[in-house]
Order: C-alpha cells, then sequence, then structure tokens
C-alpha cells in the first residue's frame, strides 16, 4: 500500500495505470475510519482494478469551528485499517496541498441543497462538493464510492458531477449497522456510554415506519416515529421526515415510490444523521 501526501505524487502514480486502460477507484474519507468505509472499498475492489482512499478531514464543509477541531483523527489506525481492506493507495494531503490559495467556491446545486442537512448546517454541501471535485481532479476515477448514510451528501456529488459533466460514476453503497442497529459513523466514538444507548433510537425509529410502512399511512408514521425520538432522554431531534428520494422533498403518497425516511438529530453533545430506504 502507498502513502502519498501531494497531488503531484498521485497524478505521477496514477498515470500509467489510466494510459494502460485499468479501472480507477477512490473512496473519500475524511479519517475516523470503521467498517462501514471498509465496506466501501470491498465495493471499489469488485468493481476497479486500483482503489485510491482519501484520509482528509475538509474545512470548508465544517459550519461550525469546535466540530472540525473535535473531529477524531486516529491516523494510525486508519492505516492499519486501510493496509487489512487491501487498499491500493491512501492520499493523505495537508490543507495547504489541497488549499494553497484562498478559492471562491460556489456552484448551483439546486433546491434540495438547502433542505434537511441544508438547513441545519449552512454552506456544507458547498465545501462537500469543492474538496471531492479537487479529489476527482487530483485522482481521475472511473467510478467513487460513497455511503448511503450520508444520502442527500451523495445527491449533492451526483449534481456536482453532472454540474461538470465529469466522466465519474458515483456508486452509493448500504449503510453498514452495528449488531444493535445503530448506523456506523466516525462520531459514534464521541458518545457516552448513555448516550451510546440512546442513540439506539434512531434506528429504532426508522425501522419501524420499514416495518409498518404497509399497514399505516404516512402521517401516522412520522407521528409515531417523531413521537419516540421525542420521548428518549438525552436526544433533542432537528428531523424526521419520509420524502422523495430525488427531490427530499416530504412526501406523504406512499405509492410515490423511491421514498426514504431520513432522521438527524443531537444525542448528547454529537449529531447524528440515519436514513432507510423504504420500497
Amino acid at each position: 500500500m502507498e502513502i502519498i501526501n501531494t497531488i503531484a505524487a498521485l497524478k505521477l502514480l496514477l498515470e500509467p495505470i489510466k494510459q494502460a486502460h485499468q479501472k480507477i477507484a477512490i473512496v473519500p474519507t475524511m479519517g475516523a475510519l470503521h467498517k462501514g468505509h471498509v465496506s466501501l472499498i470491498a465495493a471499489a475492489k469488485q468493481l476497479a482494478d486500483l482503489v485510491v482512499c482519501s484520509v482528509f478531514v475538509n474545512p470548508t464543509q465544517f459550519t461550525d469551528p469546535k466540530d472540525l477541531e473535535k473531529y477524531p483523527r486516529p491516523l494510525a489506525h486508519d492505516i492499519k485499517m486501510l493496509e487489512e481492506a487491501g487498499c491500493n493507495v491512501v492520499f493523505m494531503p495537508s490543507v495547504r496541498e489541497m488549499y494553497p490559495q484562498p478559492e471562491n467556491w460556489h456552484i448551483d446545486l439546486g433546491a434540495v441543497e438547502f433542505l434537511l442537512e441544508g438547513e441545519f448546517r449552512k454552506g456544507h454541501y458547498q465545501g462537500v462538493t469543492q474538496i471531492v471535485k479537487k479529489l476527482f481532479d487530483a485522482v481521475n476515477p472511473d467510478l467513487a464510492f460513497f455511503g448511503q448514510k450520508d444520502f442527500q451528501q451523495v445527491l449533492m456529488i451526483k449534481k456536482m458531477v453532472d454540474h461538470f459533466q465529469l466522466p465519474v460514476k458515483v456508486v452509493s453503497c448500504p449503510i453498514i449497522r452495528e449488531i444493535d442497529g445503530l448506523a456506523m459513523s466516525s462520531r459514534n466514538i464521541n458518545l457516552t456510554a448513555q448516550d451510546r444507548q440512546n442513540a439506539l433510537v434512531l434506528s429504532k425509529a426508522l425501522e419501524y415506519v420499514k416495518s409498518h410502512f404497509k399497514e399505516k399511512n404516512i402521517e401516522s408514521l412520522l407521528e409515531n416515529a417523531t413521537a419516540m425520538l421525542k420521548g428518549t432522554a438525552g436526544v433533542e431531534l432537528d428531523y424526521f421526515t419520509i420524502a422523495n428520494g430525488e427531490t427530499l422533498l416530504p412526501e406523504y403518497d406512499k405509492n410515490a415510490g423511491n421514498l426514504v425516511a431520513l432522521v438527524a438529530a443531537k444525542v448528547g453533545e454529537t449529531r447524528l444523521i440515519d436514513n432507510m430506504l423504504l420500497d
């Protein structure tokens, strides 16, 4: 496994792979890796000849400086996990390498940018698309793998790819969960033992909606799931919605198709998101 720190060295390494018409995949991460990230690398290895995993905590997507400051950075742990996962190349650039000078970045991501996460983390998806575009430019991948847990993020990245007409296929991979249902997240490390127990209500509310989807109307599902979340101590709900999987607008017709339930809540001092496909 090669560890690369500069764009120039990365391009030099990957150019012969491209010339040989071999497929390159990228798995962009912010580190603090877990089994969810490993599943992305496994999926990438099935479809590509070479897998690049980036580890970079991107400052432009954090709307709260304190959140950026406390984001976990266990680099030795990450490198060990990537080696065991069979990753070929790890790209670990500095902030200066990715942002050598100040930039003004703004692209039109449509109305969906301002819904849900966009409402609570204004400007977040501009920062996400900014760094993903930089990573795509550095790697020139054929495929890019992201986790379904960041459902809205995947939509935004697909819009960015369409905006620039990039020749890369964005692949969304299923959420990986702990045995008790909690969606794996780099932020879970910040949960206290009690928070960890309280956080289970997110997946329980989603599972409730999925298991009762055929017998109850959407209004009842939302009401009951919201009551579950609001009735759990230490959980501060931001939103729970059943939405169209493309527009993320609320949907009340069960026959509409492409429906997804999405939730975000602060559990103790840690903000968590989760979702579940309903059809």
